[in-house]
């Protein structure tokens, strides 16, 4: 039986801000205390504060390459790298205020949101931390990627993530593992950034999108290498998928009790495996039934 803790919130709101890599627009996202019991949210500030978008599996729209959510007409983009934050960091309930659609792609990586989150700290709230106790196998698969939850003997939170590019021996076959903590979060998986191969980058490019990123605000692999940039980690790419499994799994509303593996897997199927969690281990969640 795991270890149950109490909810967090933060101490105070605190600030980031940055461009989207799609869209190019400046972006205000303002972190903010919330009760318990309430979640994350994303409220739109530039529609109304009555915006609300719940971070929630069943909100997310199919697009590819990020996770999006789009409640009662609103939406709010790329949100993964924010969620991972929240969820690595134990922060279980935060409003999330943006003055845009899409969030800031900062460096790639989670890294500058966790320095905010830490800059005010967070504090204690009454109430227990709703767990979502993985209690039997699960695998959801597309072609060749698959990923899947697992029971945990110890009670604990762990992914594992393999990335294989069997045609981009410059990126090839990496595998990335960490128990989710704080402590872990923040210092092996928070700094590790998106990644795109050069052929990848110019065709999107070709296509109207992302044409302000530079190599400086990513990780972009030519054949070489990193172009203009250095690794963090020999595995960084396995480790920011990783990142983007702990922000979509987040989509639970839950602590995780539990191992989540994948092999070559997208935000899709993560977030398929999010709502198929919470609709087989709904009475562990303790979930609401409304958003």
């Amino acid at each position: 039986m795991s270890f149950v803790r109490m909810q967090r919130t933060i101490c105070r709101p605190v600030t980031v801000q940055g461009t989207g890599y799609w869209s190019g627009r400046l972006v205000n996202v303002e972190f903010r205390p919330a009760p318990a019991d309430s979640g994350i949210t994303f409220v739109r500030d530039d529609l109304g504060p009555q915006t609300r978008i719940p971070a929630r599996a069943e909100h997310r729209i199919d697009v590819p390459r990020r996770t999006n959510l789009n409640f009662q007409g609103a939406q709010v983009d790329m949100v993964e790298h924010i969620l991972a934050t929240l969820a690595g960091l134990e922060i279980d309930n935060c409003d999330v205020g943006v003055d845009q659609i899409e969030m800031p792609g900062c460096d790639g990586s989670a890294r500058e949101f966790v320095e905010a989150i830490d800059s005010v700290g967070s504090r204690e709230l009454d109430n227990e931390v709703r767990q979502l106790v993985v209690t039997e196998t699960i695998r959801h698969t597309f072609g060749e990627s698959w990923i899947e939850a697992r029971p945990s003997g110890s009670g604990e939170y762990t992914v594992q993530f393999e990335l294989e590019y069997p045609d981009d021996l410059v990126i090839g076959l990496q595998m990335a593992q960490a128990h989710i903590t704080p402590e872990e979060f923040r210092r092996e998986i928070a700094p590790c950034r998106t990644f795109v191969l050069q052929r990848e980058a110019e065709e999107l490019v070709r296509q109207g999108l992302g044409t302000h990123v530079t190599p400086h605000d990513l990780l972009v692999f030519g054949d070489s290498g990193p172009i203009g940039n250095e690794l963090r980690f020999a595995n960084e790419c396995a480790r920011h998928k990783l990142l983007d499994v702990v922000g979509d799994m987040a989509l639970t509303g839950c602590e995780i009790v539990g191992q989540i593996v994948a092999h070559r897997s997208g935000h899709r199927l993560h977030a398929e495996l999010a709502g198929d969690l919470v609709s087989r281990f709904r009475e562990s969640a303790s979930l609401s039934a409304s958003a």
